[in-house]
C-alpha cells in the first residue's frame, strides 16, 4: 500500500480496547468527525465486522452527500479500516485507525488514502466544496483525534 495522503497520531491515556470501541462504532465516530455525521448499516450488518457495509452521511457547511463504506479490517484493539465508495461504486478513499500499546495507554494513528480517479477529483471537489482534500483531511484528522482522546480519557 502506498503512503497515506493524510495522517495524524495522538497519545491517549486509555486502553487500546476502549479506543478501538470508539473508532469501530460508526455512530461514535460521527460524533468526533468533522465531515462524517452519521450512518446506517446496509443489508444484514449490525456492527463492525469485516465485510459489513454502512451508508455514511457527510456534510461540509450546506453541502451534504452520502457514501458507501465496506469494513476491511476489524482487529479489536489494533486496527479498524474501511473502504469508501460513491453510491455508484466509484472509489473514494480508505480510512484506517491503527492503535499501538504504549506505557501510558496507547497511540492512535488515523490515516486516509485518496482513492478517487483523477477525472473524479474535480466533480467531487465541486460537490463537497473541498478543493484541497489532503489539506482538509489533515485538519479533520487532527480535530477527530483530539475528540477521540477526550472521549477515551473521560
Amino acid at each position: 500500500m502506498t503512503e497515506p495522503s493524510a495522517t495524524g497520531k495522538i497519545a491517549i491515556a486509555a486502553p487500546p480496547e476502549k479506543v478501538y470501541a470508539l473508532v469501530s462504532d460508526p455512530g461514535a465516530l460521527a460524533g468526533m468527525s468533522e465531515e462524517y455525521e452519521g450512518h446506517r448499516w446496509v443489508g444484514t450488518a449490525e456492527g463492525a465486522a469485516v465485510g459489513a457495509k454502512f451508508r455514511g452521511r457527510n456534510r461540509n457547511g450546506i453541502r451534504r452527500w452520502s457514501t458507501l463504506s465496506t469494513i476491511t479490517d476489524a482487529d479489536e484493539g489494533r486496527r479498524f479500516a474501511f473502504e469508501v465508495t460513491t453510491v455508484a461504486g466509484l472509489p473514494v478513499a480508505r480510512w484506517q485507525y491503527d492503535i499501538e500499546v504504549s506505557d501510558d495507554g496507547c497511540v492512535a494513528v488515523e490515516s486516509t488514502w485518496d482513492r478517487r480517479p483523477g477525472w473524479l477529483r474535480g466533480p467531487t471537489s465541486l460537490f463537497t466544496g473541498v478543493w484541497k482534500r489532503d489539506d482538509a483531511n489533515r485538519a479533520n484528522i487532527a480535530a477527530t483525534l483530539a475528540r477521540l482522546k477526550a472521549a477515551a480519557e473521560s
